[in-house]
């Protein structure tokens, strides 16, 4: 009777000892901080940087972890940062649903840094710049009549859904939301931390900025600013676009907003994130949305859009701004967790 007793405990010691790590194993990974990106160029690290290297190479994230539903292989650190490559435009959504659903990481406390790279309104600031947004307003949803046979008095032929004519608010229920408001403590915080960060600035950076001579604020080194993200999967560049812009976001944030950013995904991002705001898995409150200017929303005035809107040297200051604003904030969290896992930061707040 002992001697089977004893082959008990041992049978089922062995089954602990194979159980118990297994059950750890699969354990959710507590994340801090969720940093979304939105494409890479070539490798994670040692070549030409995208949007996802230089928070690879910076933080550094040595982890490497495939997330079922997202292309591109998520990296991570050991103290809770998470950065993810959602592809751009529609893929975006696919991929920041199946990381909130996915088993392998807690969200449920974790801060998101949307950073990507825009086109920025050269009446709000430079190339190299980096926008803190404090809304996210989507263009996509929208009725659209040829340019050429425009009614005269219209400004373009842009306008909201069940509207009758452009810059008349319409609806659009069962499409989107159309204006997200970000946690204006939250921004505010991230702006006051990240508002003295010494961008980059260059003669390439200088001579791209050099045609706009009646506007200041794209005349000004590359700074850090709070201004508001327009996102539209289309790609558009030009003067009458860029009215179209600033007064789309006037309208849709009923005068609250400035344009000052153009994307493809932010209101995909944020669409998705509202949808599994009650869930539980996601903080919704915890977001935030860095946009680096690689280059401007149009051109000089007076002068054609084409022959070329984007510029490699801009591009390569707003992929290395990303990290350098973003980044800040992001070790300030994991820093101080101890705070901002139960509370959010505030500015003048310990």
């Amino acid at each position: 009777m002992r001697a089977w007793i004893l082959r008990t405990l041992v049978a089922l010691a062995a089954l602990l000892g194979t159980v118990v790590p297994a059950l750890a194993a699969s354990r959710p990974i507590p994340i801090k901080v969720v940093v979304v990106t939105t494409f890479e160029i070539g490798a994670d690290t040692g070549d030409v940087a995208g949007e996802f290297q230089p928070w690879v190479e910076g933080w550094p994230l040595k982890k490497e972890i495939k997330v079922p539903g997202i292309r591109h292989v998520a990296r991570y650190s050991d103290d809770g940062v998470l950065a993810i490559v959602s592809d751009m435009r529609g893929r975006t959504r696919e991929s920041v649903a199946a990381l909130i659903l996915s088993s392998q990481f807690d969200l449920s406390k974790a801060y998101w840094i949307v950073s990507g790279i825009a086109g920025v309104d050269p009446g709000a600031a430079s190339v190299g710049s980096a926008a803190w947004a404090r809304y996210v307003v989507d263009a996509d949803p929208i009725y659209e009549v040829d340019d050429r046979e425009i009614p005269a008095d219209w400004p373009y032929g842009l306008y909201s859904n069940d509207a009758d004519r452009p810059n008349v608010k319409g609806k659009a229920e069962g499409s989107s939301a159309m204006v997200w408001t970000l946690d204006r403590g939250l921004v505010d915080w991230a702006y006051d931390l990240t508002k003295d960060v010494a961008l980059p600035d260059n003669p390439d950076l200088q001579k791209l900025r050099a045609g706009y001579v009646k506007e200041p604020q794209a005349q000004r080194p590359p700074f850090v600013l709070q201004g508001d993200a327009l996102g539209a999967v289309r790609f558009w560049h030009g003067t009458h676009r860029t009215q179209w812009a600033r007064d789309w976001v006037r309208l849709w944030t009923d005068g609250a907003g400035t344009f000052t950013m153009s994307d493809c995904e932010d209101q995909g991002i944020l669409d998705v994130l509202d949808a599994h705001a009650d869930s539980g898995r996601i903080d919704r409150r915890r977001v935030l949305v860095l946009r680096t200017a690689s280059n401007y929303t149009r051109p000089p005035l007076g002068e054609p859009t084409f022959p070329r809107v984007l510029h490699d040297d801009g591009a390569k200051a707003a992929f290395e701004a990303e990290f350098l604003v973003g980044g800040v904030v992001a070790r300030d969290l994991v820093k101080n967790w101890g705070r901002r896992a139960t509370a959010l930061p505030q500015v003048g707040a310990r």
